[in-house]
Order: structure tokens, then C-alpha cells, then sequence
């Protein structure tokens, strides 16, 4: 009979995933995966293979976990419109700018990786299209709040605002102070999230 493993698999590979997110899938070696979750060589591997599935594991647990958060902070907010509105402010809400200079775990890595893994591409297209929808069903409960047209289109939407919000992401991870993050999201907000509460 297997011997139990005498490790927390969630925990190695929450350590595991942030370490790619610091530095990248390239720049980690294999020393730095056996610091970071303390284990050795043969049982890292044993337990999760070799370092490409280490790292499409911990890229699986961190878009899992993106999701879910989504899915509720979209199903929470009292209005859905203002839910939106927080998708895109998300990024910088981050009192120590951590988030805005780390930007996003899937989209450094499909920039990092996406021309050369084809596995990492399709995971990229997979969970932006999850997104997408997510995100349109809340588009489409805000239409139904009375807050958006009711001719707008939630997907084509959805996509406009997941590309903003990467968008703001990606100049979060080039120095761009927080004041002018949250300007450039809250302009955003309004070019693509008018007030429509008060149409006649």
C-alpha cells in the first residue's frame, strides 16, 4: 500500500504558483521550487511531474480560483451595474499596488509562453472565454436592472470590458501610479458603463 503523502498538495502548489507569478516561467528554477514548497526533487516531481506540469497545474488552480471569485463577486453586488464597474477598478484595489505591478498570472504567462506551448495558448482562449461569459451574464442582469441599453450586445460588451480591464493591468506592470490607474479605469467605466438611469 502507497504511503500517505506527508504534504499539503493545495498549499506546495499555492506556493509553487507564486512563485511563477513573481518571476516567470522561465526565470524559476527548479532550486526555487524546492524552496519555496520544501520539498525535494524526487518528491516534487513524484507528486506533480516535471516543471512544465507543475507550472500547468498551478496555472489550472489560479484561474479555478480567479473564476470563482468572479463568479461571486458578479453575483453579490446589489446592482450588477456596479459590479462592473468594480471589475475594472479590480486591478488597482490594492492598497500596496501589489496587484497592479503583478498584473495577471494567465496573461504573463501566455505573453511568456503562449507562442511557444500551444497548451498554455488553449488554456489562455479556455479561461478568457469563461470570463467573457461571466461577465456577460452580469451584463445581461444589469440590462434587466434597467442600468444598460437593452440593445446592447452582453457578449460583445463582456469582451470590451475583459480587454479594458486587462488593458489596465498591463500598465499597471509598467509603473503608472495608482492615481492615474484608477483615473484611466473610471474613464473607462464611463465610456463603456454609462448611466442609463436616467433615459426616459
Amino acid at each position: 500500500m502507497a504511503r500517505p503523502r506527508a504534504f499539503d498538495e493545495k498549499k506546495v502548489l499555492n506556493a509553487v504558483r507564486e512563485q511563477f507569478w513573481d518571476a516567470g516561467y522561465a526565470a524559476t528554477s527548479l532550486e526555487d521550487l524546492m524552496r519555496v514548497s520544501g520539498l525535494g526533487k524526487g518528491s516534487l516531481y513524484a507528486a506533480f511531474g516535471d516543471k512544465r506540469q507543475l507550472f500547468l497545474r498551478a496555472l489550472r488552480s489560479y484561474t479555478d480560483e480567479t473564476h470563482g471569485h468572479l463568479r461571486q463577486a458578479l453575483a453579490e453586488a446589489p446592482r450588477a451595474v456596479d459590479a462592473l464597474r468594480m471589475l475594472l477598478e479590480a486591478p488597482i484595489d490594492d492598497p500596496n499596488d501589489a496587484g497592479a505591478r503583478r498584473g495577471c498570472l494567465m496573461a504573463n504567462s501566455t505573453c511568456e509562453l503562449g507562442n511557444a506551448d500551444p497548451e498554455v495558448l488553449a488554456h489562455a482562449h479556455r479561461t478568457y472565454e469563461t470570463s467573457t461569459a461571466l461577465i456577460a451574464d452580469c451584463v445581461a442582469r444589469a440590462q434587466r436592472e434597467g442600468d444598460l441599453p437593452a440593445e446592447a450586445d452582453p457578449i460583445a460588451l463582456a469582451r470590451a470590458l475583459l480587454a479594458a480591464q486587462q488593458g489596465i493591468l498591463f500598465m499597471g506592470r509598467t509603473g503608472l501610479d495608482t492615481d492615474t490607474l484608477t483615473a484611466t479605469a473610471r474613464s473607462l467605466a464611463a465610456q463603456l458603463l454609462p448611466d442609463n438611469s436616467g433615459d426616459s
